[in-house]
């Protein structure tokens, strides 16, 4: 009887112990843009982007993202909200190219754009 709980208690523990690996991987994975299909750019497929680099990125990096697009003639008030700032914010997070981000599907895109305003937005 004592055995049989102690294996109960300790299925439990497992249990706990999967569900914080398998919570913790998808925290990893949080800043995974999957693609519908793959992309191919430059030759190159692929299948995602990391964006995990938007943990290291500066107000100094919003700030020229911001001049980017003014200069592009772009006027906009909530420029953070744009498909164009989220372009180049992910390509500054990733080390990609922004071509690499405006040569996306449509639907790739936007979920590129809205990790990136979930970033940006989204409560810790």
């Amino acid at each position: 009887m004592e055995k049989e709980k102690d294996l109960k208690q300790l299925a439990k523990v497992e249990k706990t112990i999967e569900q914080t690996a398998e919570s913790q991987e998808m925290e990893d994975d949080s800043y995974l843009v999957r693609f519908k299909k793959p992309f191919v750019f430059e030759g190159v497929s692929h299948e995602s982007v990391d964006l995990s680099g938007l943990e290291f990125l500066r107000a100094a990096d919003m700030i020229a993202t911001n001049k980017i697009i003014e200069r592009g003639g772009t006027v906009n008030v909530l420029p953070e909200m744009s498909l164009e700032y989220a372009c180049i914010i992910s390509s500054r997070a990733s080390g990609k190219p922004v071509e690499f981000f405006k040569a996306l599907p449509p639907k790739d895109a936007l979920k590129v754009k809205n990790r990136v305003t979930n970033f940006l937005f989204g409560e810790d």
